[in-house]
């Protein structure tokens, strides 16, 4: 695996300038912007370079194929390269440059696949654009039609069909696509943790040092959405209007946010109000309209709606509205393809996340998928705090490529010169 190693932080050296804010050291990596044509363009190449077939989907995902899944689906493996506002280096990213280095160590072991091996670099997983998360998969599965798509907009005002349109791109060719979708046999996406559980010793003190836990197996997603909530209020000057005589729509939000918290703690879920766009927005001016958005997650779908349904009623007495943007299920990832992934893999230990993924659009749509987890030291997410360390990344290529040898020849990879 020294090769691979070698690849794998090279490539990972090629990706780290692109996006990056110098002032906050964090990432922005936003759909159908320029940067995102320079992370594109980069996938293109190492997949060029790798003499993969290279197609992009009705969503604009791009697909590298090893085999033809036209004649037989195929294992797929990757994730994404976008980010939240000055997001962290690993997130999405680290499932891309793994399963290009998966491809590597195949090939260095002499393997050659049973079947077709893809992989994929989903677009907008964030949704940190156009506020729609797992876009790009949602839009193939027909979850996210393609209408509502095309009319979603950015902080600027620009649609994704601009977007598209700016991007060289036809925008009515954007939709569901199911023939993408039926070449998909089984999907493993690899991604740094999103918490601390594998940095944790069983007495509550950090270890980073148990290679035993460098590797999580994924087994769920807790359900989770997005909802806007719209606060009305009255323009007025700030230095001039009385205190009683104001409606101001802050003080809405300050609610929105207090009921917020104030149920997640009683019901034993998370909720976050991390997106705010203020009207007319000026400081010396009391805001007329506020418009939040609320991301709710937990570990059952009726603690989840409990808290939305809460805040929604305490919010509406001062003429708020709720509106639900996007809802996703609790994902229970298949069952049989864990359990081949533990047998693969006995040590890992069995992880579920409060964070949505393609994987997860792609389960509940029926492809059999599940997820790796690599240790993540900090347990920081969706900030330039994120990390894993090089040592861990190679130990997360390792367990993907043992997990695509065996699902792609149904050989054992301890028979094998690919390590474990």
């Amino acid at each position: 695996m020294i090769e691979v190693t070698t690849t794998f932080d090279r490539m990972w050296a090629d990706l780290e300038p692109l996006g990056r804010d110098a002032a906050t050291g964090g990432y922005r990596r936003f759909a159908w912007t320029p940067t995102d044509h320079d992370l594109r363009e980069w996938f293109a190449a190492e997949c060029a370079a790798r003499g993969l077939d290279l197609v992009e989907d009705r969503a604009g995902n791009q697909w590298a194929w090893w085999g033809d899944p036209d004649t037989t689906p195929g294992v797929v493996i990757g994730s994404h390269l976008d980010s939240v506002p000055d997001g962290g280096a690993f997130d999405g990213p680290l499932g891309v440059v793994s399963a290009l280095a998966t491809v590597d160590a195949l090939r260095e072991a002499g393997v050659q696949p049973d079947v077709p091996l893809g992989v994929v670099n989903f677009v907008d997983e964030e949704g940190a654009r156009f506020g729609i998360a797992c876009a790009g998969s949602r839009i193939i599965t027909g979850v996210l039609d393609s209408d509502r798509a095309r009319a979603l907009t950015d902080a600027d005002g620009v649609s994704m069909a601009e977007a598209w349109r700016s991007a060289g791109r036809d925008p009515e060719t954007l939709g569901r696509d199911d023939e993408t979708v039926r070449r998909v046999g089984r999907f493993v996406e690899l991604h740094v943790e999103q918490g601390k559980a594998l940095a944790l010793a069983p007495d509550g003190g950090d270890d980073l040092t148990d290679p035993s836990r460098a590797v999580a197996i994924g087994t769920d997603i807790w359900p989770h959405g997005r909802w806007r909530v719209d606060i009305p209020g009255e323009a007025n000057h700030a230095g001039t209007t009385r205190i009683a005589d104001r409606r101001d729509a802050m003080i809405g939000l300050a609610d929105v946010i207090q009921a917020a918290r104030s149920y997640a703690v009683g019901l034993g879920c998370v909720a976050t109000v991390g997106k705010v766009d203020v009207v007319p927005g000026g400081v010396n001016a009391i805001p007329s309209h506020v418009t939040a958005w609320l991301d709710a997650r937990g570990s059952s779908e009726h603690v989840v709606r409990s808290l939305v349904e809460a805040v929604s009623s305490e919010v509406a007495r001062a003429g708020a509205t709720t509106t639900e943007e996007s809802w996703t299920p609790t994902t229970t990832f298949d069952a049989r393809l864990v359990e081949r992934l533990h047998g693969i893999l006995p040590e890992a230990p069995l992880l579920g996340t409060g964070a949505g993924h393609d994987a997860g659009i792609l389960a509940t749509h029926g492809v059999p998928s599940a997820m790796l987890f690599v240790r993540n030291p900090t347990g920081v997410s969706h900030s330039p705090s994120e990390s894993a360390s090089t040592e861990d990344c190679h130990h997360g290529v390792t367990a993907l490529t043992a997990v695509v040898t065996e699902l792609c020849t149904g050989k054992d990879p301890e028979s094998m010169s690919v390590a474990r």
